[in-house]
């Protein structure tokens, strides 16, 4: 057994343990897929991250990222949470301004947004609308009217989301899902009035290894969600999205459109530091 620098993060949130947590083992490239995964399994967070040397000479760290039910190619809360860690541990990007991290889905930018980090959204590896039959299964997941359902798109950037839109933040915060037989990593997004300090109530669900899963901070799903929303004028280039009230949670997603590329941004504060044996 063997000791391995450890970190765990808070990601996302508004104040201090409001966000998603996230658990960081760094210099783990002597730990084999099998000890990865059920570490993972123990800590029983969304995500635990792996650090490790790249492989492309282009990228400051690779990670890997494993849920409690297996690995992931990319998620959001995990790259921020990762490249703080990196940071946090003496890490130097190569440009001297922004880390690149290599994962799953490729290498992906992270940059330093004043107090906050920001990521680049990698490339949604599927678009468009969903279909009819879908659409009536989430509604009858959601417990809300197929009308209700007011836009929606498949916004896959590696974990497989599908989004709908409901007519307000207030619907959304309104959900009591019932999600017996449902098989897919659904987003839900519903606009707040104008004026307000969000702009959007994000909520996000996923089968997980004991049933449905509500996350509370999702950077993955709101990297998609930006996609859509600021490429199809249902959202500004730039603004500020909620998302975990109803975990008890207060996260914040910030986001800002620059000519192709989608920032997803938010506070990440280290809770943690010590080692952990493995």
């Amino acid at each position: 057994m063997r000791r391995y620098r450890f970190t765990q993060l808070d990601v996302f949130g508004a104040r201090a343990l409001a966000g998603n947590p996230l658990a960081v083992v760094h210099d783990a490239q002597t730990l084999d897929d099998a000890r990865m995964a059920a570490f993972a399994r123990w800590t029983n967070l969304s995500e635990t991250t792996y650090l490790l040397p790249p492989t492309d000479a282009r990228a400051d760290y690779r990670v890997r990222i494993f849920t409690p039910g297996g690995e992931l190619p990319f998620a959001g809360h995990p790259t921020l949470g990762s490249a703080a860690a990196w940071l946090a541990a003496g890490g130097v990007p190569k440009d001297g301004r922004v880390v690149v991290q290599q994962c799953g889905v490729g290498l992906v930018r992270v940059r330093r947004d004043g107090a906050r980090l920001a990521f680049a959204a990698p490339p949604l590896v599927r678009t468009g609308p969903l279909d009819e039959a879908l659409l009536a299964r989430i509604a009858g997941w959601l417990r809300v009217p197929r009308a209700d359902l007011v836009a929606h798109q498949h916004v896959d950037n590696g974990p497989g989301w599908v989004a709908v839109m409901l007519p307000s933040a207030a619907a959304v915060r309104a959900l009591r899902p019932d999600f017996g037989g449902c098989d897919v990593k659904l987003g839900v997004v519903g606009p707040e009035a104008p004026g307000g300090e969000t702009a959007f109530e994000v909520r996000a669900f996923f089968p997980g290894p004991n049933g449905m899963f509500e996350d509370p901070v999702t950077g993955s799903l709101n990297a998609g969600l930006a996609q859509w929303l600021t490429g199809a004028g249902l959202a500004p280039p730039r603004y500020v999205a909620a998302q975990g009230g109803a975990l008890g949670a207060d996260g914040r997603v910030h986001v800002e459109r620059i000519g192709d590329d989608v920032w997803i941004g938010g506070e990440v504060a280290v809770c943690i530091e010590g080692t952990v044996a493995l």
